[in-house]
């Protein structure tokens, strides 16, 4: 008998049962989808968590904690790729002077897999944020990128940790590195990793291949610090648009061949284009602490821009309209939605660029350099506040709903101001496989966010 037969009226019997449980099954289950946080604010740069079975609200003792594993001091956001989390840091051996590391765990464990390091002097930076890198690691296939804060690019394996190739900006392309550090994590397009370089001469931003080093085009002139943005790509106006928003403008490039498509003038005092642009339809915006905002209107036809309101110029105490530095916005439909100079969380009309609301309920605190970081997930924010606080909510037209606020991490960064709990968490962390993986100085720890 063929061992696909029914040998009798009772087994069919069972069978067609076990085939409609098994169908019922399916069909009730709730279906749940995970992803990884390959590159800063995600997949895209666009500060997304498209992951489902989340929790609505935290437990009243806080959140499980699944790993805690020790590192040395930085800025830098971890990012999460194929079972390991990536993270640099600074170990130092005298003052200002030390190594930067990359680090790779095991995402399930917390077990440091493999590390490199290379040797930095932070001399020339501000002394009071001279603690360790910025850029959060790229990951690309098999391919890891880490930027650190005095212009080192080093491609690792991210197997094996070993060295594909590396670049310093300083002895090869002339950087002179920021008051503040290089920031801007490594962007890869296609065959192309694109770096805010700053190099000479006229090399503000590079594109090298991305397996083998090797110089594929330079932009934007370097008689001006490069800044602190983070590179990034949207496709609008029918073709793929390289955003770099640099102490003097807005530019677009074409990130194949690094030609500029255009520019909106934005003069940056002390080079602080620090928050991410962010573009929602045909509307890209960005803002810094003492200039303001700029909210551009691009063309959908073809590569273009224009300028759709600014803000007045004002100190940088009061400001009509919005003024971030490490906060990056969000827009939803018709409203846009960020942190201000001092902590305050504003709503503002997309077109117009008046405020609707604003609110200290997210910081807390009215403080210089306040901070923020928001990340959708679904109708919903996962916010982090620089107070060491995760926060669920939703910005509204009427103002901010919190949903959920628990305490994540111990804030442990020198502010260099005045601070009611006298240091702060300014890491951007990341948002993988239903987890939350964030550090400060002294370590870095994942926490499950997954619904019970």
């Amino acid at each position: 008998m063929s061992p696909f037969e029914v040998s009798s009226p009772i087994a069919y019997s069972a069978i067609m049962r076990f085939q409609w449980l098994l169908l019922l099954s399916c069909l009730t289950t709730q279906v749940t989808y995970a992803e990884d946080w390959p590159e800063w604010r995600g997949r895209g740069r666009l500060g997304v968590w498209n992951e489902t079975g989340i929790l609505e609200t935290f437990p009243a003792d806080g959140l499980d904690v699944v790993w805690r594993t020790p590192i040395g001091s930085g800025f830098t956001g971890p990012s999460v790729a194929d079972g390991r989390v990536f993270v640099t840091d600074f170990r130092p051996t005298q003052a200002y002077r030390g190594f930067e590391r990359i680090l790779a765990l095991d995402e399930e464990t917390g077990t440091i897999l493999w590390e490199q390091q290379w040797e930095v002097d932070y001399g020339s930076m501000m002394r009071v944020y001279a603690t360790g890198p910025r850029a959060t690691p790229t990951v690309d296939e098999d391919l890891v990128f880490a930027y650190g804060a005095t212009g080192h690019l080093v491609v690792l394996d991210v197997g094996s940790g070993e060295i594909v190739w590396q670049k310093d900006f300083v002895e090869d392309y002339g950087l002179s590195v920021p008051t503040w550090g290089t920031t801007g994590a490594p962007l890869v397009e296609g065959d192309l990793v694109i770096c805010l370089a700053g190099g000479e001469p006229d090399a503000k931003v590079m594109a090298f291949d991305k397996r083998t080093g090797k110089e594929v085009w330079r932009a934007l002139s370097s008689d001006f610090e490069p800044g602190y943005t983070q590179p990034i790509i949207f496709e609008i106006g029918g073709v793929r648009q390289l955003i770099i928003w640099h102490p003097r403008a807005v530019s677009s490039l074409n990130p194949e061949t690094g030609e500029i498509y255009w520019e909106v003038p934005f003069k940056v005092r002390s080079g602080m284009t620090v928050s991410t642009p962010v573009l929602s339809g045909s509307h890209l915006f960005v803002s810094t602490f003492y200039d303001g905002a700029h909210m551009l209107k691009l063309d959908t036809r073809r590569p273009g821009a224009e300028l759709l309101w600014s803000s007045s110029s004002q100190s940088e105490i009061v400001t009509d309209k919005i003024h971030t530095l490490i906060n990056t916005a969000v827009i939803e439909g018709d409203y846009l939605y960020g942190i201000d100079s001092y902590g305050q969380a504003r709503a503002l009309e997309v077109a117009t660029g008046k405020r609707v609301w604003e609110s200290l309920e997210i910081t807390k605190e009215k403080a210089r350099w306040a901070a923020a970081i928001f990340v959708r997930n679904g109708n919903r924010y996962f916010i982090n506040n620089d107070r060491g606080e995760l926060i669920i909510g939703r910005f509204t037209p009427e103002g901010f709903q919190e949903t959920s606020r628990t305490q994540l991490i111990e804030p442990t960064s020198d502010p260099g101001r005045r601070r009611e709990l006298g240091a702060v968490n300014w890491s951007h962390p990341a948002y993988a496989n239903r987890h939350i993986v964030a550090r400060n100085d002294k370590e870095i720890l994942r926490l499950s966010l997954a619904a019970k």
